[in-house]
């Protein structure tokens, strides 16, 4: 098992930035990939970034490119979104994933959710 702990979301105004944090944590694990999904009130859970543990590449959802980055730490299995440029669009629950291999046996992990609304 591997347990996710999400940090960072809030309330931003428009054109305002917020940075989102998880924090994988278990016995015996080995991370693969970690990353940030979201979904609105009305929408399916959709990719917003991704990062592989091996190599560093990423990947970014079109809506997001250019305004959000993410990174990892990889001392302390964990991942970071750098949220810029935000718009009323990006309203959602962020939610965290990782894909880890727990006693040789990979899967997905989510964390719990944090909520980001934008909002004048």
């Amino acid at each position: 098992q591997v347990d996710l702990v999400e940090s960072g979301g809030g309330l931003v105004q428009p054109g305002g930035s917020l940075r989102l944090s998880c924090k994988a944590s278990g016995r015996s694990f080995s991370v693969y990939s970690m990353g940030w999904f979201r979904q609105g009130p009305v929408e399916e859970r959709d990719l917003v970034a991704r990062i592989n543990w091996h190599g560093g590449s990423t990947f970014y959802g079109d809506s997001v490119k250019g305004r959000f980055t993410i990174s990892r730490d990889d001392n302390e299995d964990a991942v970071h979104l750098q949220m810029n440029s935000l718009e009323p669009e990006d309203t959602a629950v962020y939610y965290c994933l990782a894909y880890a291999a727990v006693d040789g046996r990979a899967g997905n992990y989510w964390g719990q959710g944090t909520q980001v609304t934008v909002s004048s």
